[in-house]
This record gives C-alpha cells, structure tokens and sequence, in this order.
C-alpha cells in the first residue's frame, strides 16, 4: 500500500495563500488517482479536490473552484494543493488520499489510504 504525509499547513489572514503537500512512499505513486479533502470543526468529512493518475483530470468542489489547484508531479511522488484567497471557512484539518478505483471523485468511500492530516487555520 501506499503511506502519505501532509506538509505546509499553518496560520494564515483571510485573502492570504498556503501551498500544501502530500508525499507519497511505498507503491508505485502514479498508480494512484488522488484527491484533497478536508474536515472542520464539528462537520463531517468533505471532498475538495481530485486529480487523476497521470493529472490530466481535475475536479473541485463548488466552494473551492477557482480559488485551488491541485496538481502532482509523479517524478517527485508528491501531490499538491495551492490555495489562494483563503476563507476563514476553509478552516479545516486537509487530508490528502488515495484510490485505487474509480467512482464518484467526491465520494470518501472511494479513497482508499489516507494521511494523517495537516491543519490550515485561516483568520479573518
């Protein structure tokens, strides 16, 4: 299987950018579509962002199109998530996962290996 860990999280003003990353060692990276999702205080779970195997699909949720961008670079087993006009709801531990099949980008259950998380606190 594959592990993962998050980096680049921290404290940052509403407006303001984070870059995170998600490092990927064990099986081969490039077999894995994966995505962002995110958990904030006292709410479940939810999807941010996909990126398929090779990176030449991408999805978003609604709240964050336009503002992310993920991306991945199989060279360097890392995946990415650059974020810009951050919102204090964009609050949240990020996580980053990988899946082994396909299905709906947005659906949790379809993410197979996750990290344990990087925190990203935005302040207004």
């Amino acid at each position: 299987q594959v592990q993962l860990v998050e980096s680049g999280g921290g404290l940052v003003q509403a407006g303001g950018s984070l870059r995170l990353s998600c490092a990927a060692s064990g099986r081969t990276f490039s077999n894995y579509a994966m995505g962002w999702l995110r958990q904030a205080p006292g709410k479940e779970r939810e999807f941010v962002a996909y990126i398929s195997r090779s990176g030449g699909t991408t999805s978003y949720a609604d709240s964050v199109k336009g503002r992310f961008t993920i991306s991945r670079d199989n060279a360097k087993n890392t995946m990415y998530l650059q974020m810009n006009s951050l919102k204090p709801e964009d609050t949240a531990v990020y996580y980053c996962a990988a899946r082994v099949s396909g299905g709906a980008y947005s659906y949790l259950g379809n993410y197979n290996f996750w990290g344990q998380g990087t925190q990203v606190t935005v302040s207004s």
